[in-house]
């Protein structure tokens, strides 16, 4: 009876208090980060060691996590580019963009994509501009790839949809206070960030191994190639892949049967970077 009502309480537990979801978690972006990185020209290449030079972590999957840190490392610039992770079109439109609904003053993932674009490819700029262009756009490309990140559902992509996952795998730090008896009290959009590709229990270099064994690239050449449509895609995908489950309780079965779509997503997302750092960075 305790552990019952233990795993009742985990999924009554209101998560505000938690910080809310962002993308991938440290693990998504560090993938997208190292297999883009994999794949890019000597020219490219050149460049992201030149503007990454100090950094601790200089290469793309080291800086892949920057822009979420900020909400700890520097919650002013967090508070300022917060809404440039993700769009929301107005519930129950059908994934098509309309920027001064979804996009207000540019405060979407969609319009900083190709801000932060701009900002990269113009070398008059600052090189701590650029630097930091260059650290979001990684972030930015993994999260546009994330189909919550894109959705058309009044539930703040998923982060209102509340869902009780009995699973091995350890919470992240700030929410092992919500995990009690093997089940985690959490919700649908955290589920997607981290659960599901990290119970695969690979490390990150064991885990680009294995994504980068899978055909390149993973999208035919003439494949949309905006962020508004890779963000269309994600948003199609919440429905056409039944990406909510019928109920609200969920095990190992759902992350097994979601994880082709999140690892096709990772290598769709490095693609897309690796081929947007060739073309900007190129001499």
């Amino acid at each position: 009876m305790r552990r019952l009502a233990l795993s009742s309480l985990v999924f009554l537990l209101v998560l505000a208090a938690s910080p809310a979801a962002l993308a991938w978690s440290a693990l998504g972006h560090r993938l997208v980060g190292a297999l883009a990185e994999r794949h890019l020209t000597p020219a490219a290449k050149a460049e992201v060691a030149r503007l990454l030079a100090g950094e601790p972590d200089p290469d793309l999957d080291g800086v892949a996590y920057w822009a979420d840190a900020l909400r700890d490392n520097d919650p002013p610039r967090f508070k300022q580019t917060s809404r440039w992770h993700y769009v929301n079109y107005a519930s129950g439109t059908q994934c098509a963009f309309d920027p001064a609904k979804d996009c207000p003053d540019g405060n979407c993932v969609i319009a900083a994509i190709e801000a932060q674009r701009r900002i990269l490819a113009d070398r008059s700029q600052p090189r701590e501009a650029r630097r930091d262009a260059l650290k979001f756009l990684v972030h930015f490309i993994g999260d546009i790839h994330q189909p919550l990140h894109a959705s058309n559902r009044a539930d703040q992509g998923g982060n209102k949809f509340q869902i009780s996952l009995r699973t091995d795998l350890e919470p992240e730090a700030y929410a092992r206070k919500h995990y009690v008896d093997g089940v985690m009290g959490t919700n649908l959009h955290s589920v997607w960030d981290y659960y599901v590709l990290g119970s695969r229990g690979l490390k990150l270099q064991q885990y680009a191994d294995h994504l980068d064994r899978q055909p390149w690239p993973p999208l035919p050449a003439e494949a949309a190639s905006t962020p508004e449509a890779w963000a269309g895609e994600s948003c199609r995908l919440i429905d056409a892949r039944q990406l909510y489950p019928a109920q609200h309780r969920m095990d190992y079965a759902y992350l097994n049967a979601m994880r082709p779509l999140a690892e096709q997503r990772v290598r769709q997302a490095a693609w897309r970077l690796a081929s947007l750092l060739n073309e900007t960075l190129a001499k």
